[in-house]
């Protein structure tokens, strides 16, 4: 027997708590909780003196947490779900970067939402002072966070994006915006006949080398320091991971007529995004429109959105390629 459908009044105030349950998510994250877990069972007790907490709340932590399906208990000890391993920072599809950076960059800025929804200004513009990427590029340590979370993206929500995909003709692959070369270290990682650059600001340099030197990779895949409004590398493929979503058309066109005027003859180019389907239909990227709404200017975007956006930088939409995951691939060639 199924169980009852709680009453309305019941899941609105679920919803409403919802900020509650992020920041403890946030607490259990930051505190290395769920990879402490990771050898196995733990008492509340024992991961309260590994982490440095209180064991009392700490308890009362896991406790709701259980409830949502982190954790697990037996007696006195406590141990990760599936979901809650997620935010172990050792596990292949780590969460545990966006955690931090979302509660430590995106939290106070959503108290602006209500006049975001009134004028237009996002959120986190108003409550730093200066749009988002200018506020996080002040701070190394911001600007790596920043890259860690987008990494966890790439390991996590991405996994299987390229399953079965073929990469367009063309040696010369860049990855505009590429932060760590993650992607790119996917696309053309056992392509040998391929080449790649990762463009991307220079605070990203250091861990984009390392990445790729990791791979074994950084005499194929190099990093290029620069401004993707202003100039990219020449190459014969391009791809935009995660870029145009946060900019508004105007500024989305700008990255799209850089990358028109250094593409090589026949050049194409691959946008990694979620595609918001029509009408009600749920989708993950309705969701993550919301977060666009409260801390930057730009969207996520329909298909017809997509085709008009590429069309005024003199682009056109080939197809937009379904993936296992909530991301497509919208497939475009120069005009």
């Amino acid at each position: 027997m199924s169980a009852p459908t709680p009453p309305p009044a019941v899941v609105m105030s679920q919803l409403l708590g919802g900020f509650q349950v992020s920041q403890a998510l946030y607490v259990v994250a930051k505190l290395d909780v769920c990879t402490m877990l990771d050898d196995g069972p733990l008492t509340v007790a024992e991961l309260a003196e590994r982490s440095g907490a209180l064991a009392d709340p700490l308890g009362r932590l896991v406790r709701t947490l259980t409830m949502v399906g982190l954790f697990r208990t037996e007696g006195d000890l406590v141990a990760t779900t599936p979901l809650g391993a997620l935010l172990s920072r050792d596990h292949p599809a780590s969460l545990a970067a966006v955690a931090e950076l979302w509660m430590e960059t995106h939290y106070g800025p959503f108290a602006e939402l209500l006049e975001t929804v009134r004028t237009g200004v996002p959120g986190a513009t108003r409550y730093f002072g200066k749009p988002m990427f200018a506020w996080l590029s002040e701070d190394p340590a911001r600007s790596d966070l920043m890259t860690r979370a987008m990494a966890n993206v790439t390991g996590a929500l991405r996994e299987g994006v390229f399953d079965g995909y073929e990469l367009p003709p063309g040696r010369a692959v860049a990855d505009i915006g590429g932060a760590d070369g993650s992607v790119l270290v996917r696309l053309i990682g056992d392509r040998p006949e391929r080449t790649g650059v990762v463009l991307d600001l220079p605070a990203v340099r250091s861990r984009a080398g390392s990445r790729l030197a990791e791979q074994g990779l950084g005499d194929r895949i190099t990093f290029t320091a620069g401004d993707f409004f202003e100039s990219v590398p020449a190459a014969d493929i391009y791809v935009l991971s995660f870029i145009l979503h946060d900019w508004d058309d105007e500024s989305g066109a700008r990255i799209l007529e850089s990358i028109r005027k250094a593409a090589n003859p026949g050049a194409r180019l691959l946008v990694l995004e979620g595609v918001i389907p029509p009408g009600d239909t749920p989708h993950m990227m309705k969701m993550v429109d919301l977060t666009m709404l409260g801390m930057l200017p730009g969207r996520e975007r329909t298909e017809p959105e997509f085709r008009a956006l590429l069309e005024t930088a003199g682009f056109t939409l080939d197809r937009v390629v379904p993936t296992p995951t909530v991301f497509s691939i919208v497939e475009a060639s120069v005009n």
